[in-house]
């Protein structure tokens, strides 16, 4: 009788068998078609890897969320957001796309969030290209876009998230609750990638730095 009950009570809390959730792992149900861009929750290893998939919780930790946070005295709604922002001019006097116009301004993409914040980056990715400009801008600072070291750029990013991580308490409990999984991003990504485009592991970094109170 014992056994069963405790067969029963395993069963009923699965915290008591698993160190975490198990639905960061799946399986996913969706009435929709999954984007080609998209890596499933299931895609991770189980109490191994995790997906920062935004279908649960961990979507806290993507760039996409609303998660505002103050970076030297101004306000940004999102990282993804601020990210945007760096392609756009910092005034008038900032000529880097010539006559071509912005559909918004770079305080109201500082902002945005998610898919929004994207898209407004998208329209200053394509005049970037068209201009020939490899750099983005941070109070009048320049620094290479996709720079393959850890330059001003990464260390601009570095710091953002630190920011949303240290001024938002949902961000530290869910990060802290990953533990020692090795994090995952939940889109098509490229070895080529930049470091500053890996979130996931500059979360992992940012949570070693938590453990360790530095």
């Amino acid at each position: 009788m014992m056994i069963k009950i405790l067969f029963v009570l395993l069963c009923l809390n699965t915290s008591l068998v698993f160190s975490y959730p198990s639905h960061w792992w799946g399986p996913t149900h969706s009435e929709t078609p999954i984007p080609e861009w998209e890596i499933l929750p299931e895609e991770g290893v189980f109490e191994e890897s995790v997906i920062l998939s935004k279908r649960n919780e961990l979507g806290i930790l993507s760039n996409f969320s609303a998660t505002p946070f103050l970076l030297d005295g101004s306000r940004f709604a999102s990282v993804e957001g601020f990210w945007q922002s760096l392609k756009y001019p910092e005034g008038k006097k900032d000529l880097r796309y010539g006559d071509d116009l912005l559909p918004f301004s770079r305080k109201e993409v500082e902002q945005m969030v998610g898919f929004e914040a994207k898209k407004a980056g998208s329209h200053a990715s394509r005049l970037m290209k068209k201009h020939g400009v490899d750099w983005v801008s941070y109070q009048g600072k320049k620094m290479i876009y996709r720079e393959r070291s850890k330059g001003l750029h990464y260390k601009l990013i570095f710091q953002a998230m630190k920011k949303k991580l240290m001024q938002n308490k949902k961000v530290r409990e869910v990060l802290s609750k990953t533990k020692s999984l090795k994090l995952l991003p939940d889109h098509k990504t490229s070895p080529n990638d930049p470091p500053a485009w890996k979130y996931y592991q500059i979360w992992m970094q940012q949570r070693d730095n938590i453990l360790n109170n530095i």
